[in-house]
Formats: structure tokens, C-alpha cells, sequence
């Protein structure tokens, strides 16, 4: 059979390969994308959607539980873990759907098999007819990442869950043990939390949300530690004895091992890419602990193939994925002027319960990189519409160039902040100074109205504080 010819190729059609794929059809391209499992991939499948909607269920429990505070009754509340885990699946379904949609509209050719590159510019797909051949000038990776599992670790799926059991529970955890207290970690822990399980997080970093500003993990911690979790910081899992219905955890701190029990583990000690059985390193990619190695416009070491999302590294986010997506699009197309997208202009969000959300450089990184800051802070506490919503926990942190103005960093923990930080994402795109944001009238009554307090407060000139 003769091999089919395109403008462009997409392996993996997560958040970067189905934009890159969109925006490489709207750009006049014949593009083939090639998906092994399910359109959409991790995100919306077993990441970033489904875990929002069942954080959604599990606040709307947790403010059914405040309803008195409210002047409201409510009584015999309880959940249904099954209907929670059903919707999940509903929204995901429902968005995967739409992605299968987006192609054919884009007039997109998608082939579902395992992709190999068996030489430059060729993609061998084996499907459940055989193999498909296909070739193009153009090849973009995003064959996305993977749970990391550690030896001892590992997930069976009874005892040990990793994220996909923890998005399809066959029951409900009583004591919970979640190793690791980045995003997923945390996400999950709040969760289950908030639903009754007695939990107790582990981390190896010195805090909880070691990517955030420490700051913002601190009150963060204070506020999980109120709910009843119980935070292990400078902690290791060193082993796992699994018996019946129970695991024994081996837990190091201070060099000293203790022995806790618990019904279930979730873990969630970081990812690794997709680089196996592509024929990577045959071709001569560069590949450097399970990442391809890029340069910031995504190119790799072989020419016209690209990298992007979280197989291309870090920051592991679907917003980066699918921008990386849309630039090697257009670069691949010859548009001039395309930008590369930079770590420090990308938002992180998190959705425990307080919500995190920062975008920049934490105080201490910009004082790291020799700037002479200017820190502003405004706590929920000091703003009208925080105390209306019932939500006065949480604080909006902004840090400035001294010397310029220049917005440097915004770090938030609250109610919606996932929300409020992308004023400061667009805000630093535009290059705004403090004066800017100063001059800018935010609307009242709104939890926005922190975000202006804030930058006023950098500068000796908060007003509600």
C-alpha cells in the first residue's frame, strides 16, 4: 500500500498535538494526526477536566455542609461516590467527543493506532486493520507523559491507586496516604478529604506545593491542616508492605522510620514522557531523562521534527502544551514573527481547596536572579466581596521590579483565584508597570479588587488594609 502524503503529522492528540493539528489545517496544511488511545488525551480524559469536576462535587458538598452560615437548611447530606465518579466520566466523554468533531471540521485526517518514526519524515501506524505508512516534511511529538512509579511504589490498583484509580474508585478510602504534594498530589488529597477520608500527605521538598511561592504554600498548608489533613514535609515513603485490605508505609523524616497504616496510597510523585518505541533514539533525537531536549521553538535535533507539551519537559501543563502547539504550527507554515513560549509567562493553577494560582517569579527566585523587589500583599480578610461569598481565607502576593516597575511575579491562595491570575498573565504579556495596574479601575464588588490592592500595597499605598 502506498504511503499517504501530508503537510504535517501529529503524534498524540492531547492539548498540544489536536491545537497544533487545528491550527495547522486553519493554516491551509493537510494535516494526519495519529492518537493511540483516546482524542483529547490525558487532560481531558484522566487529567485536568474529569479531577475538576469531581473537586466541583466535592465543594458543592463542602458548602452544602455551611449551609446554616448562609441562613439556609440542609439537612442529611450525604454523597453518592459512584453518580460523583459518573458525572466525571460524562463531562470527559462529552468534551472527548467534541475534539473528534474540531478534526473533522479542520478536515483533519485521524488515524488511531501506536506510531513509530521508522525514518525522517515517516510515521508507521499500527492499527486494528494493520499498518497505516504516512509521510510529511513535518513530524510534531506530543506523545504527552505518564504516573512516575517508584520501585515499591507501585501502583496495583486495590491498595495503590494512581491517578486513574483515584478518577475511578471502586470504593471509598477511609485512611489515605498520598505521596507526593504537587498539583495532582494535592488536588486529590483535598478531594478525598473533603468527603470524609482521614489523609495524610507526604512530601520529600521542604513543603507542600514546592513549585509555589513559599509564602502562598504556607498559608495553604495552614488552611489543609484546618480541614484535617495531616502534611509530612522532608518525608519519604522508603516501602510499602501490602497485606489484606491494608498497607503498612515505611515513612522516613528527620532520619527516623515510622510504620502507618492505611486502607489506601495514592501516588503521584511526578511524570515521565512518552519517548519509548517511537524509534527515537534511533534517528538521533536527544533525549535527556524520559524528555526530548528542544530548543525554545520546539525544534529537536533532527530536522522538521518538533517536540511539544509535556514530553518536551516542564512547566507539565496543558496551556503550555497547546500555545507550544499553535507556535510550531505556524513556524512550520513560514509565518514570520512567531514567538517562542516562555516558562515564566505560562500560569500554574491548582485546584485544592483553598484554590492556588501563579504565574512569574516567586520573591525568592526574583531575588535569586538579582532583582531588588517591591512585595505587596492583600489578604481575602480586607475584601468585601471575599466575606460575602463566606471565602475570607487567602491572600493575593505581587512582587515588582524596584528599579522599573516591572511586574515580576503574582502569587495567589483562595477562593477562584485559578480565575483572578490571568489578569497578571495578561498584564506582564503587555509589559505593564505597577503604575498601570494602579491606574486601572477594577470593578466593585469583586475578589479582583485584591489584585489592585495588592500592587498598592508594593508601594506603601494600600487603601482597605
Amino acid at each position: 500500500m502506498a504511503a499517504k502524503s501530508f503537510d504535517l503529522i501529529v503524534i498524540g492528540a492531547g492539548p498540544g498535538g489536536y491545537v497544533a493539528a487545528i491550527r495547522g489545517a486553519q493554516l491551509g496544511m493537510n494535516v494526519a494526526i495519529v492518537e493511540r488511545e483516546h482524542m483529547g488525551g490525558i487532560c481531558l480524559n484522566w487529567g485536568c477536566i474529569p479531577t475538576k469536576a469531581m473537586l466541583r462535587s466535592s465543594e458543592v458538598f463542602h458548602l452544602m455542609h455551611r449551609a446554616k452560615e448562609f441562613g439556609l437548611k440542609a439537612e442529611g447530606v450525604s454523597y453518592d461516590l459512584d453518580a460523583v465518579v459518573k458525572r466525571s466520566r460524562a463531562v470527559a466523554g462529552q468534551l472527548s467527543g467534541g475534539i473528534g468533531h474540531l478534526m473533522k471540521k479542520n478536515k483533519i485526517t485521524t488515524v488511531m493506532g501506536t506510531a513509530t518514526i521508522p525514518a525522517k519524515g515517516k510515521v508507521s501506524v499500527k492499527t486494528d486493520k494493520g499498518t497505516e505508512e504516512l509521510t510529511a516534511k513535518n513530524i510534531v511529538l506530543a506523545t504527552g507523559a505518564r504516573a512516575r512509579e517508584l520501585p515499591g511504589l507501585e501502583a496495583d490498583g486495590d491498595l495503590v491507586w494512581t491517578y486513574k484509580h483515584a478518577l475511578t474508585p471502586k470504593r471509598m478510602p477511609k485512611k489515605l496516604l498520598v505521596i507526593g504534594s504537587g498539583a495532582i498530589g494535592i488536588e486529590f488529597a483535598s478531594f478525598y478529604n473533603t468527603l470524609g477520608a482521614d489523609t495524610t500527605v507526604v512530601e520529600v521538598m521542604d513543603r507542600v506545593l514546592p513549585v509555589e511561592d513559599a509564602e502562598i504554600s504556607a498559608f495553604a498548608k495552614k488552611q489543609f491542616v484546618k480541614q484535617g489533613m495531616k502534611i509530612m514535609e522532608k518525608t519519604m515513603v522508603k516501602k510499602l508492605d501490602r497485606g489484606k485490605g491494608k498497607v503498612t508505609a515505611h515513612i522516613e523524616a528527620g532520619g527516623k522510620v515510622e510504620k502507618m497504616d492505611f486502607d489506601t496510597v495514592i501516588s503521584a510523585v511526578g511524570i515521565v514522557g512518552n519517548v519509548e518505541d517511537l524509534g527515537l533514539e534511533a534517528l538521533g533525537v536527544k533525549i535527556d531523562r524520559t524528555h526530548v531536549i528542544t530548543d525554545e521553538y520546539c525544534r529537536t535535533s533532527v530536522d522538521g521534527l518538533f517536540a511539544i507539551g509535556d514530553i518536551a519537559g516542564a512547566p507539565w501543563l496543558a496551556h503550555k502544551a497547546s500555545h507550544e502547539g499553535v507556535m510550531v504550527a505556524e513556524l512550520i507554515s513560514g509565518k514570520n514573527n512567531v514567538h517562542p513560549v516562555k516558562p515564566e509567562a505560562i500560569a500554574g493553577c491548582t485546584y485544592c481547596h483553598p484554590q492556588v494560582a501563579s504565574v512569574g517569579y516567586s520573591e525568592a527566585k526574583a531575588k535569586e536572579l538579582g532583582y531588588d523587589v517591591k512585595v505587596g500583599r492583600f489578604p481575602f480578610i480586607g475584601n468585601g466581596k471575599a466575606i460575602a461569598l463566606g471565602e475570607p481565607e487567602g491572600m493575593v502576593k505581587t512582587v515588582f521590579d524596584s528599579k522599573t516597575g516591572e511586574l515580576l511575579g503574582a502569587h495567589m491562595v483562595g477562593a477562584e483565584v485559578t480565575e483572578l491570575i490571568q489578569g497578571y498573565v495578561v498584564g506582564r504579556k503587555l509589559e505593564t508597570t505597577e503604575e498601570d495596574l494602579m491606574e486601572t479601575v477594577f470593578p466593585h464588588p469583586t475578589l479582583s479588587e485584591m489584585m489592585h490592592e495588592s500592587v498598592l500595597d508594593a508601594y506603601g499605598r494600600a487603601i482597605h488594609f
